[in-house]
């Protein structure tokens, strides 16, 4: 017997094809692409079940004013922006879905990293600007250049996959990824005082957990090689971002490209700064920002919820690692 969820809100432009299943399956659904924290409060006691991506903030005010709410869905990977400790008191399930956008998030870290190889973002900006400047501009290649992947789940072995048909060097840490496994997907288990001196590129895929809360940070940029290229589409928050502004500066580091940051648009003045240095590429949190991407994330999550209410409808599993079960 499976929990009786009736109404569903959909925010933060959840794809259409995510309220055509649910639809289909007799829910009754609301959609609100862009909701803010009062009005949610005043929604949220009329639904059963909330689905969000990254916009909004899933606090425990606002599931404690959800009287109704059984479960929280997040269209996407991380659960961060939900406080699962509030959810789990109050007997509320979370789920995601992590697999639907691992191919673009995959593929958005394969870019970034040929365009900091390459110095393709300011070499475009220069010739729109009227200047040709080939020797200013000159790149390194990957083929021989190690990759350091933290964080071997799914993006991080897609990661491995395709780096490794460039020809790099891939090792890799996941503390619950067995050596064999590695091999699978081409990549080098290593512990972390192992790699760090080895890494030419070290790209992150990690959730942000109080563990990894500034995982990069002086400490660790000391120990690697000096010009070390750093990617990060996994999440805001992995990257001390003062310590990677000086090390930015000092040469330490000799680019990143960002897809997340801490603040969400950033506003702070620190970031801004790392925005503009011209080692940086920045980008908006594209990571999952593909029409495939939205759509696969949208029909998992809407799949989850029908099998939370008849279960075994669709194959599609709940995300173990997120969910909590409901007291």
């Amino acid at each position: 017997m499976g929990l009786e969820i009736n109404s569903v809100l959909l925010v933060d432009g959840v794809g259409a094809n995510c309220a055509q299943i649910l639809k289909s399956h007799k829910f009754d659904v609301t959609i609100i692409e862009k909701i803010l924290r009062d009005q949610l409060l005043k929604e949220i006691p009329k639904h059963d079940a909330l689905v969000v991506r990254s916009a909004t903030q899933v606090t425990k005010q606002i599931l404690e004013a959800g009287s109704k709410l059984k479960v929280v869905a997040r269209a996407g990977a991380g659960v961060d922006n939900i406080d699962i400790k509030a959810a789990g008191e109050l007997g509320i399930g979370v789920i995601n879905a992590p697999g639907a956008n691992a191919m673009s998030a995959c593929e958005l870290t394969c870019s970034l990293m040929l365009a900091l190889a390459r110095h393709i973002i300011p070499a475009a900006t220069a010739l729109k600007a009227g200047q040709w400047e080939r020797t200013k501009h000159t790149g390194t290649e990957l083929y021989g250049k190690t990759l350091a992947i933290l964080g071997l789940g799914r993006v991080g072995r897609e990661v491995a996959v395709r780096m490794s048909a460039f020809g790099m060097k891939v090792i890799g840490y996941d503390p619950f990824v067995a050596a064999e496994q590695c091999a699978e997907f081409n990549a080098v288990k290593m512990e972390l005082d192992e790699l760090w001196h080895l890494a030419d590129y070290i790209t992150l895929h990690t959730p942000l957990i109080g563990s990894t809360k500034n995982f990069i940070n002086a400490s660790i940029l000391s120990k690697c090689k000096k010009g070390v290229k750093i990617i990060n589409v996994g999440r805001g928050g992995l990257i001390n971002e003062r310590d990677l502004l000086e090390a930015l500066k000092s040469g330490q580091v000799g680019g990143a490209a960002l897809d997340v940051f801490e603040q969400e648009p950033p506003t702070d003045p620190l970031t801004l700064q790392i925005i503009k240095h011209p080692a940086v590429i920045a980008t908006p949190h594209l990571g999952a920002s593909t029409t495939e991407a939205q759509i696969r994330v949208g029909s998992e999550i809407a799949e989850q919820i029908v099998n939370l209410v008849k279960p075994g409808t669709y194959e599609t599993p709940l995300a173990e690692v997120t969910r909590i079960f409901l007291k």
